[in-house]
């Protein structure tokens, strides 16, 4: 099977063949409408065009070309799986390509007994990886150069992390935060000392971000979260005095119930949670004590519109710890026979719209 070195390989993907090709995760009728056709004896030769309706980032595309070059075909007289990756020309967009709107990013033609078991999967391939790459490009933009994490493992099914992760990574994300999400560029996941450990040493953040620094300094930038006992900027403080050098950062994460201890003089009208007053009693407290290299992670709620006025307003935060929200949204994807043993057979309203930038798949 040729490859194309821009392109993941399709083994990246642990695809389960068996299953696809028994279409046992596609709707029904489309394995329905591939077993008529071949029941039927009726092999046309088609033209399938696939879009979607946002200006966006394409992500899963390569995952929706593995889920073709193994999935498609059909089984033979003798009851074996005889493939038809070869029988089918396909064009396709690369991962991270900018798309606009109804624009053109895969056609695939052969016969569509080969691969009409496989619409739901290819289709939802692109959909899922492509709604995570927008997200996190609007936060990675909205940041202006500075670093996003990818944290929203927590929020999520964990069968999701591996594509999800490759998706936020050509993005634009910085880190990630588990060995799944990184796996498939060979990194690995990156953390802070969570709430847990801190819990675990008794509530006392810096005993834990000593251990959590002895043990993993060699591994990893050790970063803190520093809200535990609702007083970020008196704990960052504390635990930058502690670790010294070994501490990269502190990580901002107070409830959005709350007003920070450091807030306190600001009286009944003190902003929530993470804000950039809060970020910048926290900078300050820490210049003030000799840490000016120690950098501030702010995480809590934050999207792309959150980000943006934190930049407006100069807020002085170093990296961006972003959740739940690179999940929400849609970016769904259409897959139309445009085309029919070379005669023109449209739904009315999507009409063939060849794309020049489309590149054949080897």
């Amino acid at each position: 099977m040729a490859s194309d070195p821009l392109r993941l390989d399709p083994a990246t993907f642990q695809l389960p063949v068996g299953r696809l090709r028994a279409g046992y995760y596609s709707d029904a009728y489309f394995t329905s409408t591939k077993e008529l056709l071949e029941a039927e004896d009726r092999h046309p030769r088609v033209l399938m065009q696939i879009f979607q309706k946002h200006e966006s980032l394409l992500g899963g595309v390569d995952e929706a070309i593995a889920v073709l070059k193994v999935g498609a075909g059909h089984v033979g007289s003798d009851g074996v799986w005889l493939p038809a990756w070869d029988d089918l020309v396909v064009h396709a967009l690369h991962e991270g390509d900018v798309i606009e709107p109804f624009e053109t990013v895969m056609t695939i033609e052969g016969d569509y007994t080969q691969f009409a078991h496989l619409e739901t999967v290819y289709l939802g391939c692109m959909a899922r990886r492509s709604l995570v790459m927008r997200n996190v490009r609007a936060v990675v933009d909205a940041a202006r150069g500075k670093e996003i994490l990818f944290f929203p493992a927590r929020h999520d099914h964990w069968l999701v992390q591996t594509g999800d992760g490759w998706a936020a990574h050509v993005a634009g994300a910085i880190g990630v935060s588990t060995n799944a999400q990184a796996s498939w560029w060979g990194g690995r996941g990156v953390g802070t000392v969570p709430h847990a450990l801190i819990a675990a040493f008794g509530g006392d953040t810096v005993a834990a971000a000593r251990a959590f620094a002895h043990r993993y300094r060699d591994r990893m930038n050790v970063t803190v979260l520093v809200d535990f006992e609702n007083h970020s900027a008196k704990t960052a403080v504390e635990v930058a005095d502690a670790l010294g050098d070994e501490l990269w950062g502190v990580r901002l994460d107070t409830s959005e119930r709350l007003v920070d201890e450091s807030l306190a003089d600001l009286g009944p009208d003190a902003p929530r949670g993470v804000n950039v007053e809060l970020a910048r009693r926290v900078r300050t407290a820490l210049d003030d004590a000799g840490h000016s290299r120690v950098r501030i992670v702010a995480s809590g709620g934050f999207d792309a519109t959150k980000i943006q006025h934190f930049e407006s307003e100069g807020a002085p935060v170093d990296a961006y710890g972003v959740g739940s929200s690179l999940l929400r949204g849609q970016n769904d994807f259409t897959a139309d026979i445009v085309r029919v043993d070379d005669r023109p057979t449209a739904k009315i309203g999507r009409e063939e719209k060849p794309n020049p930038r489309l590149v054949r798949v080897p």
